[in-house]
């Protein structure tokens, strides 16, 4: 699934800002410890020196064999147990007050008394809990990380969006672009750098774009009047030979065979021209089209030719079909649709032609054997052996389906039918 530019950086940045949390309460929560040691460290320090110098006052403190209530106890060690070096560890203790064990500093330190014996001092103070220290600091942490992510996905929001504007304004622009369409737009200036770069580069990129599309356009225009004139002349040239009353049938018959290829040269010269057009979108232009309307006219309009073909054709409107569309690229794709039904006809077969909201289908008898589907709409493919086809008829119409979001053309062969289903989406006309 694609996702914006900023929600993209964002999902990235809670990630990283998760880990660096994490390794950061680790680090933080080892010194904080730390700090709270050597304080009390140093305050068991400070009390040695203070008790013992009170026992040098007052002996009767060498009988403080338990902790009371000024948390220290003396104990006589022999001289093999005395140590020069004071320890500090940790120990729980009960505590009345909780009725529980509680996490306790110890300061065990030995000296010699004023009577020359070994003496082991033992001084507690009740310390902090790690357990509720890790609980408070994640809780904490929790918090700031929600607030730090809130914070991040708002201002990184409000400053992508402001920062981007020039963005958005560019690709807006690429998105109405079209070739042989020129857009009357002042020079826009950017304070992003990059983005001023950005858009130099794309209307020097239009500027290149269009010249070359205008110089495709004059050439294939030059070259199919270019081919179409001489093509003309020549086809006439034909006619008035075949006329001649000296020609015998053989050379009628080959003269004929010409006429044929040279028709079929021109209409492919046609087809490729108009396949040209449609592909550099100069049929941009769209208006509300009733194809309802249009396809009644074009039946009207090949009566001769659906007559002759021995043809029924038969219009089934179930609901109205109008799109915004160009009117000539309707023509043309209708016209395609049925032509071919009733050229790829069988003597005496049918075409039906069903009309709904979002689809038009026609259908035309077979010989029983379907098409392949998957190369009915390329350039050049042929049904059957027919040479007098060009192969570009359904090329087009696909083709003039592509140049409208939603629409597309498909082929189906369904009971001996040929079906050719044009569907669309709901954004036009219904």
């Amino acid at each position: 699934m694609k996702v914006s530019l900023k929600y993209y950086t964002i999902k990235y940045m809670i990630v990283i800002l998760l880990l660096i949390i994490a390794v950061w309460a680790a680090l933080f929560y080892a010194y904080i410890l730390d700090e709270v040691y050597d304080n009390v460290d140093d305050g068991l320090k400070d009390r040695k020196i203070q008790i013992i110098k009170a026992v040098y006052h007052d002996p009767k403190l060498l009988d403080s064999k338990d902790f009371g209530f000024n948390e220290f106890k003396i104990k006589p060690i022999s001289e093999s147990e005395y140590k020069d070096k004071s320890r500090f560890y940790n120990k729980m203790f009960y505590m009345e007050y909780d009725d529980k064990d509680q996490p306790y500093r110890v300061l065990e330190t030995d000296f010699i008394d004023q009577f020359g014996k070994r003496q082991r001092l033992e001084i507690r103070t009740s310390t902090v809990e790690q357990d509720e220290l890790v609980y408070d600091l994640t809780t904490a942490l929790i918090v700031l990380y929600i607030l730090l992510v809130i914070s991040i996905v708002a201002v990184n929001g409000y400053l992508l969006n402001k920062a981007m504007r020039p963005f958005y304004a560019i690709l807006d622009r690429l998105k109405k672009y079209q070739f042989g369409i020129s857009s009357s737009q002042e020079a826009q200036r950017y304070a992003i750098k990059e983005f001023e770069e950005l858009n130099v580069e794309i209307e020097e990129m239009i500027d290149r774009n269009e010249l070359v599309f205008h110089q495709q356009k004059q050439f294939i225009e030059n070259a199919s009047h270019e081919l179409q004139t001489p093509l003309a002349i020549v086809i006439n040239k034909i006619d008035l030979v075949i006329q001649n009353d000296d020609l015998d049938r053989k050379h009628i018959n080959f003269l004929s065979e010409v006429k044929g290829d040279l028709r079929r040269m021109a209409g492919l010269n046609k087809s490729l021209l108009m396949l040209s057009k449609i592909e550099n979108s100069q049929f941009n232009k769209t208006e509300k089209v009733d194809f309802n309307e249009m396809i009644s006219e074009l039946v009207k309009s090949y009566e001769d030719f659906i007559e002759f073909k021995k043809v029924h054709v038969s219009i089934v409107e179930k609901r109205f079909f109008g799109a915004d569309f160009n009117p000539d690229l309707a023509g043309i794709l209708l016209s395609n649709l049925l032509k071919n039904a009733v050229k790829y006809n069988i003597e005496e077969g049918v075409v039906n032609i069903i009309i709904k909201d979002n689809e038009l289908i026609f259908q035309n008898s077979s010989n029983g054997i379907p098409l392949d589907e998957a190369q009915i709409f390329n350039r050049f493919y042929k049904q059957g052996s027919d040479h007098s086809s060009t192969g570009l008829g359904l090329s087009i119409i696909s083709t003039i389906t592509k140049q409208y979001p939603g629409w597309d053309i498909v082929y189906k062969f369904e009971e001996k039918m040929h079906c050719f289903i044009l569907s669309k989406n709901n954004a036009g006309l219904s």
